[in-house]
């Protein structure tokens, strides 16, 4: 038996011992309000099924929330391949995710290559076991898609940093226990004048403000920093070098972005979809253009889930994600957007209802993913923003004047 066979057969025990039976089907995704899941883990989480946190409890100490970060940091210590085989033995058993995490999609990955031995031990372990819950400090009102030009300061008061400023779009951070964010330590740079830093979001000094969206969910907030101190052991990397690594983890952003997909339309499949709200004729959509608009869409998302997958093997042999991130961050944007246009299309009249007794759960969704798929363009980096890296970076072409 070869040493991965014998990872699968153990894997298969583990989850079998260990996956509680209520979890099987994806029963610990319930969420209660968006972003407020248990299972993004943290201070705040509320837990609604206690088995989804016993849950998060066993792959948190076995570190297969990580499966592949270093066992010295909390992670599983697994190669690739074997993060594959575990992928898919739990797949098999129906088994939910453990635990959502910016600190694993984004955070950890940065910190692995860049942080400090010190600040590795302090937050890896955290992030992995699902105690902290981390969210984003990067666009502020003036600055969006020209991050670089960011103005909340942080300023050296000797024994501490002092930061006054304010970011916009911060996901989820009325949720957060910290934040991971930009700050202008140099007013005379641009790019050459950023750090990257780390604090409690119970810090003095610190609000946030949801952002009612028109989709009706408020999945971002305002957050204001005001004389906020910030021990200096937090600062990440060198002093004035935070735009490296703000790059680097916008590459992981937009790699994990693409593969989620950037989330359901409405809880229905498609060709189902317009088979039930459209008719059936001869066993096809009835409807032939809307057929031929849905088979073409199948076929491109068929086709981008294997792109990803492959650019995903690709990042792991390259020590991280490339460039081409923003390529398939930008068609992720425009599938999703028409997924959820053919839905609302499909349903017809029942798929305009916002609330009451006349529409179903799944068609008032579907509207409003409708809505917050327009969103999907700009998150991450806007669709524009992504097609000048693709010029650049991936295509190596440059501006002329």
């Amino acid at each position: 038996m070869s040493d991965l066979e014998s990872f699968r057969n153990e894997a298969k025990g583990w989850i079998a011992a260990n996956l509680p039976p209520s979890l099987k089907g994806g029963g610990a995704r319930a969420i209660t309000d968006e972003g407020d899941s248990s299972i993004w883990g943290g201070r705040r989480a509320k837990w609604t099924n206690p088995d989804a946190k016993l849950w998060l409890e066993r792959m948190g100490a076995k570190g297969w929330t990580a499966p592949t970060w270093p066992k010295q940091y909390g992670g599983g210590g697994l190669t690739a391949a074997e993060a594959r085989v575990l992928e898919q033995e739990l797949a098999k058993a129906g088994a939910p995710p453990a635990l959502l995490s910016f600190g694993i999609w984004m955070l950890g990955p940065v910190l692995l290559e860049y942080a400090s031995e010190e600040q590795k031990l302090e937050h890896l372990p955290k992030i992995v076991r699902g105690e902290i819950r981390w969210c984003q400090g990067y666009s502020e009102p003036g600055a969006g898609s020209d991050l670089a030009g960011l103005r909340t300061q942080c300023v050296d008061k000797g024994d501490h940093y002092l930061i006054n400023g304010s970011k916009i779009w911060t996901s989820y951070a009325n949720y957060a226990d910290w934040i991971f964010c930009l700050v202008r330590t140099d007013n005379t740079k641009k790019h050459e004048g950023i750090s990257f830093i780390l604090f409690d979001m119970n810090s003095p000094g610190v609000e946030t403000r949801p952002i009612k969206l028109i989709s009706g969910n408020s999945p971002f907030c305002e957050t204001f920093f005001t004389d906020v101190k910030v021990p200096k052991g937090n600062l990440v990397g060198k002093l004035n070098g935070g735009w490296e690594i703000a790059k680097r983890l916008l590459q992981y952003e937009r790699q994990n972005i693409s593969a989620g997909g950037f989330g359901g339309a409405g809880g229905y499949d498609l060709p189902d979809a317009a088979k039930e709200y459209v008719g059936v004729e001869n066993g096809k959509i009835a409807d032939a253009d809307l057929r031929t608009r849905i088979a073409a869409h199948k076929m491109e998302a068929q086709a981008f889930a294997l792109t990803v997958r492959r650019l995903q093997e690709e990042a792991k042999t390259q020590k991280g994600p490339s460039p081409a991130t923003s390529i398939v961050k930008y068609a992720a944007a425009k599938l999703n957007q028409d997924r959820t246009e053919l839905l609302v299309e499909a349903m017809g009249s029942q798929a305009l209802g916002w609330e009451g007794d006349g529409y179903t759960p799944a068609e008032i969704m579907a509207m409003r993913s409708m809505l917050r798929a327009k969103a999907n363009s700009i998150e991450g980096g806007t669709s524009e923003i992504n097609l000048n890296v693709v010029s650049k970076r991936v295509l190596g072409l440059l501006d002329h004047q």
